[in-house]
């Protein structure tokens, strides 16, 4: 490795400086600056080849911490010599990470300019040149300068500085100034005040960690702050040191906290930790701690992560990052059962780490004991004895909603090889795990300790290969095996009545289910199977055939959660995607589901794996979605489907709306009757006829061929806006546009057409606000935006470009296939164009736009977005009504439709 910085040759030319600028002071300064930079950089240069070469992240951090060391000296130097000459009697200290000896790219310089009761004011010119270099350096400084007894001082009544003392290390000066802060700050502070500060630490972290994300499993991970990462190691040794007061990690082995084992476990993950973390600095050139999609891909290849086994390179890189922060857990849990035991750790601030339960009397504990309030082993050769206790464990925590105390957890991890092929053919070991499963007080929490444990990736294999799986969407926020326990707690919440308000539907349903055994099951098992080269769906059936005889299920339930896994994402792709309103999508749905428990365990499953998906995906409008394909579907399976012919149903419709505008006579009624083709009549509820009617009868009363309205509904999550104007080619694609321009997510638009030549459209968006009067305005302002568009006033393409500049390039991240599929089959009236493809601004007017110059009508549109992933349905018919039909005429479709996704279209449309 090439030398990190060469001290002598920066002495020689900040001497020879000295000389050429003579007492030019500021001359002086700012070459010597260049000097200093120069080497800086270099430094930097080398500790990245090295890094890039394959070295590791903690030998990063040390060269850069050296490098850092050396220029502070020769600042220094050139201070005391050049600048403001001086015999002051300082200690420079490093401290809080950069006192650790490791240094990321992009981090702060933390010091502690400490200094003697004599000569102070001589000192502090000397800390003020110094300063003044650092800065003009660019260099971000945490710095403090203060005697040894302000440092005591401020370190007694603030946990911060208390904190950063405990990582101090010699740069230069007088070093008997920091022994003596060192002596002193053990003996009068650490030594009689280690719960205070232990208490103090864990509840930072718990504020840290709510802020960052609750989860280590989040797919876009703050390496630093997030859970399972940096910090959380910083805090495990600075509650370690604190408490044992040792000087390093390696001190925890001979103070009996750490095995050499797991000894070795804190260093692997420290060092990974710091190579991703370096990585990130120096690929993004700032101090930037989240992991994203765009830098994920990037440090797969940088830390040589390839393809394997059909999982791409960036997957395998997110496991090992996700597997790193599961051992950061596990190394929490070590240190804070040690700490718990030497009472150096309140038990209310235990319990907030690992979950306070319901105290109880215990019961059939069988071979485990209870200590204090948990459930523990009574040897520590119970799983040698009997490798079924391994998952009796749990059963016991569980049926007693007691926690487990960590001693028992970690017993559990050093004996995890036990659990093998016997012990997964054990039908009692079954037994125990599925009545865990079933159990809604607390399937979740046994669960996840389970999985933290490792028990669960071993017993149940199949889980074991999702464990740590991200996938490399926008879509999913979690984890493969986070999302599915978050399901689990979904349900178990649904069952014990925690959602009767949120979710009426799903709460009324989940008591009538005969299979709940087969039911959890399926939430289970419903992503077991991702990461295979197959169909999930398909691949998951197979596996749930193989699982749930296994655990104890009969044919029927085990056919019924076969069916449920294969079938978990028909019920969504159908409700978000397709024309509810169209008998032949309700009666399709029908013939797949068979018998209304399908239908009704199909939903439950259904709403469960939305909500878990991550925050803010599940909303009103989805759950309105999901009730109407419901109540739709089960009014077909009883058999209860309407047999008043289609005349029959136009006439009654007809009538109702008559009988809800008393004030209109009959002529106005009738002629308003014949300005809808019988399409409308069928397809729009009551109180959007209502609405429909007031609308154009003010329209027409006003001579104004252009109207908006909207209205807002925070149970369904959007806000609808309703638009009457002339009818021509371009009119839903102008009106997406505006949309697009004003920021607004289209997810539903209905269209027709009157007789005398007006459109109806009615355009669903999701809200943005949460305030019913904040949402309004908003709608107010999207509006006028689509009033503006189609008066001509603003070019809607023009302004797309002009946002589209500032979007990020999600392409150069994703890679998501364009797709087009036409299906005749869907609707008996119109042809049903599915386009899906990578999701970006005005991505909804450029597909309405090309419909449009294809001379097709648009009858309605469901949008759905999965991420970076866009899923777009339209009904649609050619100029004389019929569907598109002709060979050549849908090939030009799919063509036309694929090139608006292609780079150079975009770039066209955003030159």
């Amino acid at each position: 490795m090439k030398a990190l910085i060469d001290r002598a040759g920066i002495d020689a030319k900040i001497a020879g400086l000295a000389a050429l600028h003579g007492d030019n002071i500021q001359s002086l300064r700012k070459a010597a600056v260049d000097v200093f930079a120069d080497a800086l950089a270099h430094g930097a240069a080398v500790a990245r080849a090295e890094l890039e070469s394959g070295g590791g992240g903690l030998a990063c951090g040390a060269h850069l911490a050296y490098v850092e060391d050396e220029v502070l000296r020769a600042i220094h130097d050139c201070v005391v010599k050049y600048i403001a000459p001086s015999q002051s009697k300082l200690c420079i200290v490093a401290v809080g990470g950069y006192g650790r000896g490791a240094l990321a790219p992009g981090s702060d310089i933390d010091l502690l300019f400490l200094l003697d009761g004599k000569g102070r004011a001589r000192s502090e010119s000397v800390v003020e040149a110094m300063l003044y270099f650092l800065w003009d350096l660019k260099q971000k400084v945490g710095h403090a300068t203060r005697s040894v007894e302000e440092c005591l001082k401020q370190a007694r009544a603030d946990m911060t500085i208390r904190t950063t003392l405990l990582e101090t290390r010699y740069i230069l000066g007088d070093e008997a100034l920091l022994d003596q802060l060192s002596a002193r700050f053990d003996q009068e502070i650490v030594r009689n005040s280690a719960p205070e500060f232990v208490q103090a630490k864990l509840t930072e972290r718990e504020e840290r960690v709510r802020r960052a994300g609750s989860s280590r499993y989040l797919v876009e991970p703050n390496v630093k702050e997030g859970k399972g990462g940096l910090r959380d190691l910083n805090t495990l040794f600075w509650i370690s040191k604190y408490t044992y007061r040792v000087r390093d990690v390696d001190a925890l082995v001979a103070a009996g906290l750490f095995s050499e084992q797991e000894l070795r476990l804190f260093h692997r993950c420290e060092n990974f930790l710091w190579s991703v973390r370096c990585h990130m600095h120096f690929y993004t050139g700032r101090a930037e701690e989240r992991l994203s999609f765009d830098l994920q891909r990037v440090l797969a290849e940088k830390m040589r992560f390839k393809a394997a086994a059909g999982v791409p390179g960036v997957e395998r890189f997110m496991k090992r990052y996700f597997v790193t922060a599961k051992h950061v857990g596990d190394l929490t849990n070590i240190v804070c059962a040690a700490l718990e035991e030497r009472q150096a750790k309140p038990r209310a601030m235990f319990d907030r780490v690992f979950g306070s339960l319901r105290r109880k009397k215990p019961r059939d504990l069988g071979p485990f004991a209870i200590e204090t309030d948990r459930v523990t082993v009574a040897s520590n050769d119970i799983f040698e004895r009997d490798p079924v206790n391994l998952i009796r464990l749990f059963w016991v925590a569980a049926h007693n909603e007691l926690a487990i105390h960590p001693d028992a957890l970690r017993l559990v991890t050093q004996s995890l090889p036990r659990i093998d092929a016997k012990l997964r053919a054990s039908p009692e070991a079954n037994r125990l795990f599925l009545e865990i499963l079933i159990n809604p007080q607390s399937n979740e929490r046994a669960l996840r300790l389970m999985n933290e444990a490792g028990v669960f990736g071993r017993f149940i294999t199949e889980f074991g290969r999702v464990v740590a799986m991200m996938q490399f969407n926008m879509y999913h926020h979690y984890t493969v095996d986070e999302h599915t326990l978050r399901a689990l707690r979904e349900l178990a919440s649904v069952e014990l009545g925690h959602y009767k308000t949120e979710l009426p539907l799903t709460s009324e349903l989940m008591p009538t289910i005969t299979h709940r055994r087969a039911l959890y099951l399926a939430v289970l098992l419903h992503d077991i199977a991702k990461g295979r080269p197959e169909d999930h769906s398909i691949a998951g059936a197979a596996l749930a055939r193989k699982i749930g005889p296994r655990l104890g299920l009969d044919d029927a339930e085990t056919e019924t959660c076969a069916w449920l896994v294969e079938e978990h994402l028909t019920m969504s792709n159908i409700a978000q995607s397709r024309d509810l309103a169209d008998p032949r999508t309700i009666q399709a749905f029908a013939d797949k589901v068979q018998t209304i428990e399908r239908l009704k365990m199909l939903a439950i499953l259904t709403v469960c794996d939305i909500r878990a998906v991550g925050p803010g995906v599940w909303n009103g409008w989805k759950g309105e979605l999901l009730r109407t394909l419901y109540w739709e579907t089960e009014l077909v399976l009883a058999g209860g489907h309407s047999s008043v012919d289609r005349k029959g149903r136009v006439e009654r419709s007809q009538r109702e709306l008559r009988e809800k505008l008393p004030a209109w006579s009959d002529p106005e009624f009738a002629d308003y009757v014949a300005r809808h083709y019988p399409a409308y009549w069928l397809k729009v509820d009551l109180p959007h006829k209502i609405q429909h009617a007031q609308l154009l009868y003010a329209s027409a009363v006003e001579l104004n061929s252009l109207a908006t309205e909207y209205t807002t509904d925070a149970f369904r999550g959007i806000t609808e806006l309703t638009v009457v104007a002339p009818d021509h080619p371009r009119l839903l694609s102008i009106i997406a546009g505006a949309c697009a321009v004003c920021g607004a997510n289209i997810v539903d638009a209905q269209v027709f057409t009157t007789a005398d030549g007006l459109a109806l459209d009615t355009i669903s968006i999701s809200r943005a606000f949460e305030r019913d009067e904040d949402e309004l305005r908003r709608a107010k302002r999207v509006a006028k935006s689509i009033e503006q568009a189609l008066r001509g006033e603003v070019r809607v393409t023009e302004l797309l470009a002009d946002k589209a500049k500032t979007a990020p390039d999600r392409a150069a991240t994703f890679h998501v296939p364009a797709d087009v599929i036409i299906d005749n089959s869907l609707s008996r009236k119109y042809s049903v164009v599915e386009v899906s493809g990578l999701d970006r601004v005005g991505l909804l007017h450029d597909l309405t736009f090309a419909l449009s110059k294809l001379n097709l009508n648009i009858a309605s549109a469901h949008i759905v977005t999965f991420g970076e992933k866009a899923v777009d349905a339209f009904y649609v018919t050619d100029l004389t009504g019929a569907k598109v039909t002709n060979p050549a005429r849908q090939a030009a479709l799919r063509r036309h439709l694929t090139e608006v996704f292609a780079p150079k279209a975009r770039a066209a449309k955003t030159a």
